[in-house]
């Protein structure tokens, strides 16, 4: 194993291992900490980030306001003030080591006043800012208006030279590196463009190689790439360690990360990742981002993609072969003769009500998911900053897409809430990348053990 060489990440040498941003509230202060502590670069996630109070406890997100609007601004203030706390209880853990860098979604609601105001409030406190589910233009202006680093993550060395010609060229100073993701490994939201094919995987070297042709182009041959992303044992990307070819760089480590001591993963969730199996992994299109993303298939996914599944083309008169009459929010449409056939066996199988999609289409729930579907719209944040589950839209003067929600997405804060807080493994979504099946198999985690980041960051240096 060769040896890993400290790197200049955010103002200081450091070693070159960074914790990866796990939202909502998995990669918090304690965790960030921890890492910085060893002289790694620790991550708070930003993404609806938990308050913790002087005294190191979580106080619950308890969203009040009654409209839309109001949640909204709630749901920022919230995740400010969280952000704020955790950085100044992980600067303190630290003690003076490591980088302290915060993890933000661009897509999320109010993405662009969490950044500004977090970065203001905690001034001193956060070296840098990762940034990835979308395009962050702007990233690089706010990050340099209070001289912090900025992190953009892609996929590809085209994503690259967008941000760069639109935006980043203006900002260089502060660009502390860039995360290179492998979109058939990360886990959560990935970057797989129409492009790539998600059952074929492209090697990751190749495409890394080409994102640093992409920098050192505009004069970044010496800017830190951090691989993210299927990176389990350094042991197995030696050949991306002092490599011309490559330039300088640094590993981001996700979901290997989860299972430490410090990591607030309930145990039912431990659990679940410890024996995880081939198959029980999947890449699907259900987040109401528009993002494909990754997560274990528990029952949550699999009755979205069940209901998905369900889907059919409607006409609102008959006309053609669409002659079958099926009743669909309180009005009649007209499906198909196959089609009917296929309804009757969903409605005789509990999924009795037939909701409109966005694309012409209807799908079949069951009356518990209308149930659960209109509850979360009520309470919408707008944690994202346009929502295909519920139709809210920052942008927009009245915050909505105009469109109607679709039935085949799900609210994305409830469910990671739940994961993160401690709810069902089977009705809350886990985000993992496609490596977390090697938590059966991993020495480190034998019999279930639980290293604390001290004991995990001695067996990355080591290779294991």
């Amino acid at each position: 194993m060769k040896s890993l060489k400290s790197l200049f990440i955010s103002g200081r040498e450091v070693l070159p291992l960074v914790e990866g941003g796990k939202g909502v509230a998995v990669s918090t202060c304690k965790t960030a900490g921890a890492w910085a502590a060893e002289n790694a670069v620790g991550t708070i996630s930003g993404v609806i980030p938990d308050v913790v109070d002087e005294n190191g406890e979580i106080i619950p997100m308890n969203i009040k306001a009654k409209t839309r609007r109001e949640r909204f601004e709630e749901q920022i203030r919230h995740s400010i003030e969280g952000i704020i706390s955790q950085a100044k209880v992980a600067h303190d853990i630290a003690c003076g080591k490591g980088r302290i860098h915060i993890n933000v979604l661009w897509e999320q609601g109010g993405a662009q006043q969490i950044i500004t105001e977090a970065l203001a409030g905690a001034k001193g406190l956060i070296n840098g800012v990762t940034c990835g589910a979308g395009m962050p233009y702007k990233l690089a202006e706010i990050a340099s208006s209070f001289k912090t680093f900025y992190y953009p993550i892609v996929s590809s060395g085209r994503a690259f030279k967008a941000l760069w010609a639109r935006a980043y060229k203006s900002y260089a100073d502060f660009l502390g590196g860039v995360v290179y993701e492998d979109p058939w490994k990360a886990g959560g939201h990935i970057g797989l463009s129409n492009n790539d094919n998600p059952a074929v995987p492209q090697n990751p070297y190749d495409r890394i190689v080409e994102l640093r042709r992409s920098m050192s182009a505009v004069g970044l041959k010496n800017t830190p790439i951090v691989i993210a992303g299927g990176v389990w044992y350094l042991r197995e990307f030696q050949d991306y360690i002092d490599n011309p070819e490559i330039g300088p760089t640094a590993f981001q480590f996700g979901t290997r990360s989860l299972l430490t001591r410090e990591s607030p993963v309930a145990k039912a969730w431990q659990k679940a990742l410890l024996t995880l199996k081939k198959g029980e992994i999947a890449l699907q299109r259900f987040s109401p981002t528009g993002f494909m993303s990754s997560a274990i298939k528990n029952k949550f996914l699999t009755d979205l993609f069940d209901r998905s599944a369900t889907a059919m083309p409607y006409k609102e008169t008959p006309q053609d072969e669409f002659q079958n009459p099926i009743q669909v929010e309180n009005h009649k449409v007209y499906i198909t003769s196959s089609d009917k056939e296929r309804a009757d066996g969903y409605v005789k199988a509990g999924r009795t009500i037939a909701l409109k999609t966005n694309d012409g289409q209807i799908v079949f729930v069951t009356s518990k998911n209308q149930k659960e579907m209109q509850q979360s719209r009520m309470k919408c944040m707008g944690c994202i900053s346009q929502c295909l589950f519920s139709g809210f839209c920052q942008s927009a003067e009245n915050l909505s897409t105009g469109k109607k929600p679709d039935p085949r997405y799900f609210c994305i804060q409830d469910a990671l809430y739940r994961a993160a807080h401690g709810g069902s493994v089977d009705d809350s979504l886990i985000f993992v990348g496609d490596n977390a099946t090697r938590f059966s198999s991993d020495p480190l985690f034998k019999d279930g053990y639980l290293p604390t980041v001290k004991e995990f960051i001695a067996k990355l240096l080591a290779g294991d």
